[in-house]
């Protein structure tokens, strides 16, 4: 079969390491005689691979001590409420940032769990930037952003810099880049853009700011009662769990998120280079608010985008296509795509403009 690159947005494109260890043990896990996915959750071998999973989760993100790290079922669109029901205090209030349409689903959700102060937004013009968070009341419990977005293709360039605590859905682009951990009161994130297939999310808890909201949380959502589950309060997602650790080793093994980085920063800069070079093309970020993870862009004249589709088809390029919201094209280029996909793509816009320029 032909070589695909893969610029899904999600679920995410693995190291082929990581499919075929994974497939493997799908059918017989090293020599435990079984099948993963028909194994315990509780037997010794699962348990060991949930704690080296939390391991090295909180080493990789060079979290504080404070922190502990969960596995869990739901996505980041339960985690939306869960991080609200968990650090929004009864009767309190939360700044949220308003950049793209995950905000806005955060937004909503957090609503059902007390009040909430849109502090900024970009919706007025299609969230085609990241806007600047001011000083946040401290009446707040905490400001909640999306470090990335996307549909939009916009990410904080910087983590904002807030005199109240953070809270941040970074689905799309945990693990991607270094960043502070000391300001944040809560990490979380579906696990299939960076991480591994889709089916868990990740919440990197503080310990010390969580339990202090005086409502009665609901089983579920209550981040205390999975700590002291060790994660094991029901069945966790097994397949996603164990996945995600073979990605962790991966990425471990390839110097960590300070050397993915590097080559996550050098096939972003390939690219928009051609989307700015390229007359044919123009993206939809402001230049300030790009996005590393996600790159949106269009044809300037869509009377191309029927010989630019069969282009990139015949590249064996796949999941290019933009979301409905942004129209155009989006390239979404997590850990494991590879520079040489991106030179892939980028010789097709360069030969269509040779051709249709």
């Amino acid at each position: 079969m032909a070589h695909i690159h893969n610029y899904s947005a999600g679920p995410c494109i693995l190291p082929a390491e990581v499919l075929e260890q994974a497939s493997q043990a799908v059918k017989s896990w090293d020599d435990h005689g079984l099948s993963l996915v028909e194994m315990s959750h509780r037997s010794k071998a699962f348990v060991e691979t949930m704690d080296e999973c939390r391991a090295l989760t909180k080493e990789l993100l060079d979290l504080p001590d404070r922190f502990e790290i969960l596995y869990l079922q739901g996505g980041a669109s339960l985690g939306f409420l869960t991080a609200a029901m968990n650090f929004l205090p009864e009767g309190g209030q939360a700044a949220y940032a308003d950049t793209g349409t995950w905000s806005a689903k955060a937004i909503k959700e957090a609503k059902h769990a007390g009040h909430v102060n849109v502090v900024t937004s970009s919706k007025d013009s299609n969230y085609d930037h990241i806007p600047t968070v001011g000083e946040v009341d401290a009446q707040n419990a905490f400001l909640h952003i999306t470090t990335n977005n996307t549909i939009f293709g916009t990410q904080y360039a910087d983590m904002p810099t807030s005199n109240v605590p953070l809270v941040a859905d970074m689905s799309s682009d945990i693990l991607s880049r270094t960043f502070d951990a000391e300001p944040f009161a809560l990490i979380y994130g579906g696990v299939q853009k960076n991480m591994g297939p889709a089916g868990a999310v990740m919440y990197a808890v503080d310990t010390e700011k969580l339990g202090a909201t005086g409502r009665d949380i609901p089983s579920y959502l209550d981040l205390n009662v999975h700590l002291g589950k060790d994660s094991m309060f029901n069945t966790p997602p097994v397949f996603s769990v164990y996945a995600t650790m073979l990605t962790l080793r991966w990425l471990k093994a390839k110097g960590g998120v300070a050397a993915i980085q590097k080559e996550n920063e050098a096939k972003s800069a390939l690219l928009y280079a051609e989307i700015d070079r390229n007359a044919l093309f123009s993206g939809h970020a402001q230049t300030d608010s790009r996005s590393h993870m996600n790159v949106t862009f269009r044809l300037n004249d869509d009377s191309h985008a029927a010989h630019f589709d069969a282009a990139w088809n015949a590249a064996d390029i796949s999941g290019l296509k933009g979301h409905r919201s942004v129209g155009g094209y989006r390239a979404s280029m997590y850990n494991a795509l590879p520079l040489s996909s991106v030179e892939v793509l980028v010789n097709v816009m360069r030969e269509f403009e040779r051709t249709h320029g």
